[in-house]
């Protein structure tokens, strides 16, 4: 397995045309990445906190149309 630097090293010697390849899988691996732990979260009740906080403002009148 590369080490950091290695792994540094080697993205930036790749030429233009694969850099941008290199960032656009990059781009959506971190998305998809992202995806499954904001799943895992909310699943895991991590988020109930924030709704019902939202909720309770909508319901004290708080809130107003966008």
């Amino acid at each position: 397995m590369l080490s950091l630097k290695k792994l540094e090293a080697e993205v930036a010697s790749l030429p233009d045309k694969e850099l941008r390849q290199f960032s656009q899988w990059f781009a959506q691996y971190e998305a998809e990445r992202w995806d499954r732990a904001l799943k895992t979260d909310v699943a895991a009740g991590k988020l109930d906190h924030l709704a019902d906080e939202a909720l309770a403002q909508f319901a004290a009148g708080k809130c107003k149309p966008l």
